[in-house]
């Protein structure tokens, strides 16, 4: 039977963040409703401290900006683009158009159409991720999006050169200089300044998860986001100071940032702690990475690989390492997660950054009904269907008469006139 070594901080202590949250964000959304641009304008100031001219960067700001970025940084961009676009691709090429004649004279199909406008939310708090320019905006070009919007709040007081070079590169329309609800708010609402989308995608704080939750309806989402999660699965093979690494690697995204090891090592689940204190001290973002330990860390002692299995579907987490002699045995079994790393040779941060695969992905226990952002996220499979006069009047009669037993006689009747005019034409024809 599983063992918990060590616990998460308490689900009262959660929902309590998440009520303020809420109430916060419900208010800013209503107030651009309300105001457009002037209450993004003031959001931007109280927030960021920022409030230029234009939000929007023209093209020539755009080119200056990239210019002013190191040629080799630009090919490292360019080439972690080039992997998630290459991705992508073969993603939409498994996707394929129907048409299939069903019954005589009935043909039936489906067509994928891309999504008109989206809004890809790039964030840049305490940490620029230019990464998720590729993510989002590469994949919703390769999809065929028209119109991608993108925002990215200021860093330092200004457009974050990198982050920019990033988004022009992977082919935004347009990109904003804006961040946090206020720039989610605008895309999805609208302003005088900014057309709004249709979808909303991109990770971001938890403000700007909330955001986009109260948002879903409205417009699209990619799927409902939380902290970033990693889970490392491990045996007596793993290294503790990989484990200890992984793990601090993904809790220094935020202080909310759950980070698990289940094992079916009792040394290695005992020695973790220690190596987690030595690693800290010399981690330059330990103060957020050791607060999401302390508060989010959980270590749970199993004593197989199935039940290795059982308890890693429970959690449901966004990202699971699997650090043992067989981990195409996870692969093989685990049910519900949004990216599975198999072997020590690979990690998260490949996944984060740049070896293909989309790095939004479902947090919070989304894992059990939805997978992360892909090509197909921005794609409407939308159906259709025709009928030859003679197949109208067969499926008409079947039509006619189990509209009948629902007592939906406004139904019964668009079949009984297509089976009248139809069914004479035919007996005309004889």
């Amino acid at each position: 039977m599983a063992r918990i070594l060590k616990h998460t901080i308490s689900a009262q202590a959660s929902a309590e963040l998440d009520a303020q949250v809420r109430q916060t964000v419900e208010a800013i959304l209503a107030d651009v409703q309300s105001r457009g641009d002037q209450a993004v304008r003031e959001y931007s100031q109280k927030f960021d401290k920022w409030s230029p001219p234009s939000f929007r960067l023209d093209e020539k700001q755009i080119q200056a900006i990239v210019d002013s970025v190191d040629p080799a940084t630009l090919d490292d961009i360019r080439f972690a683009q080039a992997q998630i676009r290459n991705f992508a691709q073969m993603q939409r090429a498994s996707m394929h158009d129907v048409q299939v004649e069903t019954l005589p004279g009935v043909t039936l199909g489906h067509k994928h159409i891309p999504v008109s406008s989206v809004g890809c939310y790039v964030p840049g708090g305490k940490y620029p991720m230019v990464a998720s320019a590729h993510m989002s905006i590469v994949t919703a070009k390769v999809a065929g999006v028209p119109r991608v919007v993108a925002c990215v709040p200021p860093t330092d007081g200004k457009a974050h050169p990198e982050t920019v070079a990033a988004m022009a590169l992977a082919g935004a329309d347009e990109i904003h200089i804006l961040g946090g609800v206020q720039a989610v708010a605008a895309m999805a609402i609208g302003t005088e300044s900014i057309a709004p989308v249709d979808m909303l995608v991109g990770p971001g704080n938890a403000y700007v998860a909330e955001a986009k939750r109260q948002l879903f309806g409205r417009v699209g989402i990619d799927l409902f986001a939380g902290p970033t999660e990693i889970l490392v699965i491990a045996d007596d093979s793993a290294e503790v100071g990989m484990v200890a690494a992984d793990l601090l690697g993904q809790a220094e995204h935020g202080y909310t940032s759950p980070a698990a090891l289940i094992t079916t090592s009792a040394q290695l689940a005992e020695a973790l702690p220690a190596e987690i204190e030595r690693q800290l001290g010399v981690l330059p973002t330990a103060e957020i990475a050791g607060k999401a330990w302390a508060d989010y860390g959980q270590i749970i002692l199993v004593q197989d690989e199935a039940e290795a299995v059982v308890e890693a579907d429970k959690l449901a987490y966004e990202h699971v390492e699997v650090l043992t002699r067989n981990p195409r045995y996870f692969l093989d079994n685990m049910k519900q997660y949004g990216a599975l790393f198999l072997g020590p040779e690979t990690n998260v941060a490949y996944g984060d950054k740049v070896i293909g695969t989309n790095h939004t992905l479902p947090t919070k226990g989304a894992a059990r009904y939805t997978g992360g952002l892909w090509v197909g996220k921005f794609l409407k499979t939308c159906t259709w269907q025709e009928c030859t006069p003679e197949a109208s009047v067969m499926i008409g009669e079947y039509c006619s008469r189990l509209c009948a037993i629902e007592r939906f006689w406004g139904h019964k009747e668009q079949a009984d006139y297509r089976v009248r005019k139809y069914g004479s034409m035919a007996g005309a024809a004889l």
